[in-house]
């Protein structure tokens, strides 16, 4: 199967070494030099993974994430300033699958592209491959990617519904984080804890947006997460 990668930065030399690196490795790329340019692209032409620089006029990488996520559960890696931690953990917050800083090399972005396809592909076959599963007012249907929540839909990513699931599939049990990662990302796959919280943060933020009174989702200090018992 032939991939197309949504390759977004404002720098032409990135855009044509990287557009170079990755047709060499059989991608096919679609380039864009700002934000605003992409988010029409996407929909006209949809792509199978975007990568997304963070500082660009037009709509920067933050924006976009962020209206991506109110229609796609697209795979998004972004690229960040060197040592900038903060555009690191806005990324995962908004919703960002991977991120690799500046300078990298190409041979890195590669293998998390191949990761994050591969995570992302593997993920969506084995929620369609599983049953409804209901836990009160919760509602989890993988065959159609659907979360309820007392009948308000929940917009999930991939990774988001891979998390709910693994809390609520037993109620009160802990999981900690090295548990989450496998469940959300597989194993043999590193990730930061703080990807974790990141996702768990924008979980429940989701949820009280739909429940201000929402808080199924414990955190046991030091421990992990669970989902907790009625």
């Amino acid at each position: 199967m032939s991939y197309t990668i949504g390759l977004v930065d404002d720098d032409q030399n990135i855009l044509a070494s990287l557009t170079a690196a990755l047709e060499n490795e059989g991608y096919n790329v679609d380039r864009y030099v700002n934000g605003q340019d992409a988010l029409y692209g996407f929909e006209k032409r949809p792509v199978d993974l975007a990568i997304l620089d963070i500082k660009m006029p037009r709509m920067d990488g933050m924006e976009l994430l962020t209206k991506l996520r109110q229609r796609s559960n697209l795979p998004v890696i972004f690229l960040t300033s060197k040592d900038d931690e903060i555009d690191e953990i806005m990324g995962l917050k908004l919703g960002a699958d991977d991120y690799i800083k500046k300078p990298f090399s190409q041979r890195l972005l590669v293998e998390r592209i191949r990761a994050v396809l591969r995570r992302h592909e593997k993920a969506t076959q084995e929620i369609t491959d599983r049953k409804v599963m209901r836990r009160g007012e919760l509602v989890l249907d993988p065959s159609r990617h659907l979360c309820t929540w007392k009948d308000v839909e929940i917009n999930l990513t991939v990774t988001e519904f891979l998390l709910v699931e693994a809390l609520a599939r037993h109620l009160g049990h802990v999981k900690n984080r090295d548990q989450l990662i496998d469940a959300a990302y597989g194993e043999h796959i590193y990730v930061d804890d703080r990807t974790i919280d990141s996702h768990i943060k924008r979980l429940r933020r989701k949820f009280k947006d739909a429940d201000s009174n929402f808080q199924e989702i414990e955190t046991l200090y030091g421990i992990g997460y669970r989902y907790r018992s009625p």
